[in-house]
C-alpha cells in the first residue's frame, strides 16, 4: 500500500516549479524532509516523492501563498498541535462539522462545549467517516474512544489511522511513518486516513 512515486524531473515538470521553490519550501518545512527519497537508478542517486501528496501539498502551496507568507504557511503545515479552542458552534459554522454529527460526537463524548485541537480532530474524523459510509456508528465510537486514548502520541507524530475488519469485527491501528503495511488473508482495510492531512485540512478552515 505504498505511494506510487514521481522523480525530481518529473515533478518540477509537472507542478510547473523550478529548483530553488521545491528546496525553499523545503528549508520552510512546508515540504517534509522524509518526502524526499534517494533511490539508485541507472544514471546514479535521484530523488523521488510520494505523487500524490507532493502534488496535492503544492497545489496547496501554490493556493494559498498569495495571501500567507512562507512562514504563516509552515506553522499552518506543522504537525505540532495549536493552543487554540474553540465553541461547538464555531466549528459547524467553519464547516469543520455538520451539526448532525456535531450532535453525534456530543452523545458520545460528553465533554463541554470547547474544544481543543485534539477534539477538533475527533470530531473532523468522525466527520468524514460517517458521511463517507465507511463506518457505522458504533465503529464510530471506537474510533473517538482510539483517538482520545492516544491524543499525546498523535500530536508528536505524523500518523495515519487505519481501520479493519475481519469476520465482522473492527479494529484500530495508528501507523507512524508507514511505508508499506500487510494484514493477514480475511482482513479488509476499511479506511487509511493521515491525521497529518486532517489537522492541516482543519487549520485551513480555520484561517
Amino acid at each position: 500500500m505504498s505511494d506510487e512515486l514521481i522523480s525530481k524531473k518529473e515533478l518540477l515538470d509537472l507542478a510547473g516549479i523550478s529548483y530553488g521553490q521545491l528546496y525553499r519550501w523545503k528549508r520552510k518545512d512546508l515540504i517534509p524532509e522524509d518526502w524526499f527519497i534517494r533511490k539508485s537508478t541507472f544514471t546514479g542517486q535521484e530523488t523521488f516523492f510520494p505523487k500524490e501528496k507532493i502534488l496535492e501539498r503544492i497545489h496547496k502551496i501554490q493556493m494559498m501563498k498569495e495571501n500567507l507568507s512562507l512562514d504563516e504557511l509552515a506553522n499552518m503545515f506543522s504537525p505540532n498541535i495549536s493552543d487554540l479552542k474553540l465553541e461547538k458552534d464555531e466549528l459547524i459554522k467553519r464547516n469543520i462539522v455538520s451539526d448532525s454529527v456535531m450532535k453525534i460526537y456530543m452523545e458520545i463524548d460528553k465533554g463541554s462545549n470547547e474544544f481543543t485541537f485534539s477534539r477538533m480532530l475527533e470530531v473532523y474524523v468522525l466527520e468524514k467517516l460517517l458521511q463517507s459510509g465507511e463506518i457505522n456508528l458504533e465503529e464510530g465510537k471506537m474510533i473517538l474512544q482510539f483517538l482520545h486514548d492516544h491524543a499525546q502520541l498523535i500530536k508528536q507524530n505524523k500518523c495515519d489511522l487505519v481501520i479493519t475488519r475481519k469476520l465482522g469485527a473492527s479494529s484500530c491501528l495508528l501507523l507512524m511513518n508507514p511505508e508499506t503495511f500487510y494484514f493477514d488473508k480475511g482482513t479488509k482495510v476499511v479506511t487509511d486516513l493521515s491525521l497529518l492531512t486532517c489537522m492541516e485540512e482543519i487549520k485551513a478552515k480555520l484561517l
